[in-house]
């Protein structure tokens, strides 16, 4: 069975990582993994210092450099665990039993790839370790992971609040279709009002592409809304959000043409940047 994973990380977001990934796999009735990245870069297995410029053969420094290096690598794991085992606990407490704990040692992205093929959802915290009150900004490695990532991500804000409500922003194209269609085929938002919202001009083809969507939804059993506003796609979005106090975003990542890479592209950079509520990116 296909499963629901949490990318657990040091971030604030941490707790409302693992309050919706318990969310999603309660709904999808998917298990649940947590799992914690240590970056290799930063924590490498084994300390290679062979290339060193300057240190010659000063073999004592060297051993008590890569000394140093597995014992930072050590206490990375420890905590790592520690990080893990306080997530289980938050779960356990939500009612999650079973949850799955995963550290892996690489890069988030890589982890994720090779992941992916047994996961139906991936959940990440909208905002980096690095974030603060007054800097607050996208994980470094999230546009690489949503750029290499073949399934839906979930990304959260750092409160947890259950959804009641969903927009799938829309844009009539072939991969928007494949979109709908995937959400159709997913419980996750099943008896969930939900909107479906174009940006863009407001004519007879592309009413007939929204009723064409809400068809292919009818079998999720929720009260659908098709909207069209005018407007750059970021500021109505968030504006028709925020008017119809919807709680998840889900819209599609990127492109294949450079048109579309560019548009489609910079669009979902700014909504990374902007969201604050939790958002669904499809690829």
């Amino acid at each position: 069975m296909l499963q629901v994973v949490s990318c657990i990380d040091d971030s604030r977001a941490a707790p409302a990582v693992c309050d919706y990934g318990a969310w999603a796999s309660r709904h999808m009735e998917a298990p649940l993994m947590l799992l914690h990245v240590l970056d290799e870069e930063k924590y490498p297995s084994e300390p290679d210092l062979v290339g060193n410029i300057g240190l010659g053969s000063r073999e004592q420094l060297l051993d008590e450099l890569a000394e140093l290096d597995r014992k930072r690598a050590k206490l990375a794991r420890e905590h790592g665990h520690h990080l893990l085992d306080k997530a289980e606990e938050r779960v356990r407490e939500g009612g999650m039993t079973d949850a799955i704990k995963r550290q892996r040692h690489g890069t988030l992205t890589d982890s994720v790839l090779a992941l992916e093929k047994d996961t139906r959802l991936f959940v990440m915290g909208l905002h980096g370790e690095s974030s603060t009150d007054r800097d607050i900004h996208p994980g470094g490695q999230l546009e690489t992971v949503i750029r290499s990532a073949h399934r839906p991500i979930l990304l959260v804000p750092d409160e947890y609040s259950e959804p009641r409500s969903a927009m799938l922003a829309f844009d009539g194209s072939e991969t928007a279709f494949k979109g709908v269609e995937l959400i159709a085929s997913s419980p996750v938002l099943k008896g969930m009002p939900l909107h479906l919202v174009m940006v863009g001009p407001d004519t007879a083809d592309r009413w007939e592409q929204l009723k064409k969507a809400e068809r292919m939804l009818a079998d999720l059993g929720a009260e659908i809304t098709l909207a069209i506003r005018a407007g750059d796609v970021e500021p109505a979005l968030h504006e028709y959000q925020d008017e119809n106090d919807i709680d998840i975003l889900v819209m599609g990542a990127y492109g294949h043409s450079r048109i579309r890479q560019f548009l489609v592209g910079s669009t979902t950079a700014t909504m990374l940047k902007t969201a604050e509520k939790p958002l669904v990116i499809l690829r």
